[in-house]
């Protein structure tokens, strides 16, 4: 046997990380699910406000929760869908919060909900901040959480 025997010489490049995943998924189609489903759980908590004549504050994680499934399932690994679907969300739970002001002060009026969209956006929103109070901004919050969280796990 031979005492003359050499390691191979360590190569002389270094290897290079492979390359970040794309996001996978359309954001496109994403955000468009994620507006659809705004519009609609908008709507539907609106109607329960209206209905019940005062807001529950666990529908708007519901709306939130909503908003982030389409997202997230539609959409698939987008990072940049998480963000818009909380915001989405957040916008869903506060027109839904009007809706349901301008539904009660229909049916208190004994008129349309048109008759009182037509006076304005104003006194909408000073019945809105009257109403508002910690437990208003702590379902926005957890509703865009929910939302953000959601459209994540989701994600295909």
């Amino acid at each position: 046997m031979s005492q003359n025997f050499q390691p191979p010489a360590p190569s002389s490049y270094t290897e290079v990380p492979a390359p970040a995943p794309a996001p996978s998924g359309n954001l496109g189609l994403g955000v468009l699910a994620a507006v659809v489903a705004a519009v609609v759980a908008a709507g539907v908590y609106g109607g329960i406000i209206g209905g019940t004549k005062h807001e529950i504050g666990y529908a708007a994680i519901g709306v939130g929760a909503l908003v982030g499934f389409a997202a997230g399932k539609i959409g698939g690994r987008n990072p940049a869908l998480s963000a818009v679907a909380a915001l989405l969300s957040l916008a869903a739970i506060f027109a839904g919060q009007l809706f349901g002001i301008v539904l009660i002060a229909a049916d208190e009026l004994q008129v349309g909900a048109f008759d009182i969209l037509g006076e304005g956006f104003s006194p909408i929103m000073e019945v809105w901040k009257a109403d508002a109070d910690l437990l208003t901004y702590v379902f926005l919050g957890i509703g865009g959480y929910a939302s953000f969280q959601i459209s994540r796990k989701v994600a295909n």
